[in-house]
């Protein structure tokens, strides 16, 4: 994971993104669903680890947005989206729904890393601040979500979505409601 760095004019960092970027997709470039016998024995790294190692496919809706996984650790995830045309909403910006769905994936997935094997959570919350437009002129943005808190029935995390050259283009926070995965069929 390569966050920007103080004086970086933002070409270093997204030469460094797309590097991290391509490594991602080198190791995995299968999407669809893991079955509940795949992941049941797992906790919530070794699930991550799983899917960077490609032996899990990746999310389908990572392909429909265009972005992907970057980096897992207990208690941090980082993605990265590529904005497009597509995602623009009428007003010719990219729609919120798609800066909801990237930071949703950090904040959750920040807990989710955090996770025993036999738990899963579902989120309950989301609140987003949208504080900038973003166009296809930025060239990649990342959602970096934090564990604040994890509980045996709750987990919060908050998350902020950048460009490479460190501009602020929303930020999150969510509250995960933890579970008893359903044993498998």
């Amino acid at each position: 994971m390569h966050p920007p760095t103080p004086n970086d004019d933002g070409a270093a960092t997204l030469a460094r993104w797309q590097a991290d970027e391509a490594s991602v997709r080198e190791r995995n470039r299968r999407y669809g669903l893991s079955r509940p016998e795949q992941v049941a024995p797992l906790s919530g790294q070794q699930f991550f680890d799983a899917v960077f190692a490609g032996e899990l496919p990746l999310a389908p809706i990572f392909e429909t947005l265009d972005f992907v996984p970057i980096h897992m650790a207990r208690g941090v995830a980082v993605f990265q989206g590529r904005p497009l045309a597509r995602h623009y909403n009428p007003m010719g910006t990219v729609h919120g729904g798609w800066f909801a769905t990237l930071l949703d994936s950090a904040v959750a997935c920040a807990v989710h890393t955090a996770l025993p094997a036999g738990k899963t959570y579902t989120t309950v919350e989301l609140k987003i601040s949208l504080v900038k437009a973003l166009t296809a002129k930025v060239p990649l943005v990342r959602a970096e979500g934090r564990l604040i808190h994890l509980g045996r029935s709750l987990g919060t995390a908050d998350g902020r979505l950048v460009g490479p050259d460190g501009t602020l283009y929303a930020h999150a926070s969510t509250t995960c409601f933890v579970l008893d995965r359903p044993p498998s069929p």
